[in-house]
């Protein structure tokens, strides 16, 4: 029997806590699509003082927020506790710190009202929001998840089934923003105030390199994309010469979007599928979205991208990820840990 032939599934409504990052953040998400509340605390005001995440003051806002966030959470659903079938929480991957609050608040919660535990894989989490954008969207597809700590090419086999097919070598993409967005003058967080620039310059002024893997069609590497930035600013300064910020954030973004395009379309065309879709933070980028539509498009792809609020870090998401596997039997038990290194597959 598949999970959607199973009767009561529509009905269960779960309890989800995600807390990997700098979001504090809650849900309750009902029969899996169905998001009833999706409340989120963000820490980017304070982080953006340091110019990145800094871990230790993460976890102190986690601790100081998240007792407040669930009870919003359920507030805003109008419900109680003893109306979740289960609780859910991104146990991995992620900062350690951060993963550790949540994942204590979920084990305290479900100890004490005997409600399952079910622990949840945060890129797992990322790809099932677009079961909530798009509640017609079933596997198999091809998924690619880039956010500012993680790139993965997936094939989305089943629910809660997933074959990773290329995944970043050294920096993410969204990492890659950042550090490019600190050296041009435009500060933290890097990603959305590239894409803000960038509608300013030409994609085309400079010709960066498309990074690639030797021996493998699928892995990524952004490190010598940022390099070369670098590089070009520092040949600059050395010859005085002035830097076009926007062209430059342009033409870093064009090389970053050429490279997931490719990677995404090739994955496409091997493996027979017509559905591809996005996630992640960096999912939100505007000249990624309308590029990957339109590779999409040329060859009859259907093409899904939840809306900004989906692709950065949320509750809901990880709500949604829980309930396909709470319908498949997955429980965690107490023991449950963070696992900040924790691969998508692995339990």
């Amino acid at each position: 029997m598949s999970i959607t032939e199973k009767k009561s599934g529509e009905e269960i409504t779960i309890l989800a806590i995600e807390s990997s990052c700098d979001e504090t953040a809650a849900s309750v998400v009902r029969g899996g699509r169905t998001v009833l509340s999706n409340v989120i605390s963000s820490q980017i005001d304070i982080h953006t003082l340091y110019g990145g995440v800094v871990p230790e003051i993460a976890s102190r806002k986690h601790t100081e927020r998240i007792n407040q966030v669930i009870r919003q959470g359920l507030s805003e659903a109008g419900m109680e506790l003893e109306d979740m079938d289960a609780i859910a929480v991104t146990y991995g991957p992620g900062l350690v710190g951060p993963l550790l609050i949540g994942v204590s608040a979920a084990k305290a919660i479900s100890f004490a009202t005997g409600i399952p535990l079910v622990g949840v894989h945060h890129i797992e989490g990322h790809s099932c929001a677009n079961y909530i954008a798009a509640p017609e969207l079933e596997p198999p597809f091809v998924c690619l998840v880039v956010s500012g700590g993680h790139t993965h090419l997936v094939l989305v086999k089943d629910y809660g089934k997933y074959e990773i097919l290329g995944r970043t070598q050294d920096d993410a993409a969204g990492e890659a923003f950042d550090k490019v967005a600190r050296e041009i003058g435009l500060g933290y967080p890097g990603g959305p105030k590239i894409d803000r620039v960038s509608r300013e310059g030409d994609p085309r002024a400079i010709d960066f390199p498309r990074g690639k893997v030797s021996g493998s069609a699928y892995d990524f590497s952004f490190s010598g994309m940022k390099s070369s930035v670098l590089n070009y600013l520092n040949t600059c300064r050395m010859k005085n010469i002035e830097v076009n910020v926007p062209d430059v954030a342009a033409s870093f973004q064009q090389a970053v979007v050429d490279v997931l395009v490719t990677h995404a379309m090739r994955a496409v065309d091997e493996y027979g599928l017509t559905r591809l879709a996005l996630a992640g933070g960096v999912a939100s980028n505007t000249a990624l979205r309308a590029a990957m539509r339109s590779a999409c498009e040329e060859r009859g792809v259907e093409f899904f991208c939840p809306p900004p609020i989906l692709c950065t870090d949320n509750a809901a998401m990880i709500g949604c990820a829980a309930y396909y596997e709470f319908m498949q039997g997955v429980r965690s038990g107490y023991d449950l840990n963070a696992k900040p290194g924790l691969r998508l597959g692995d339990r």
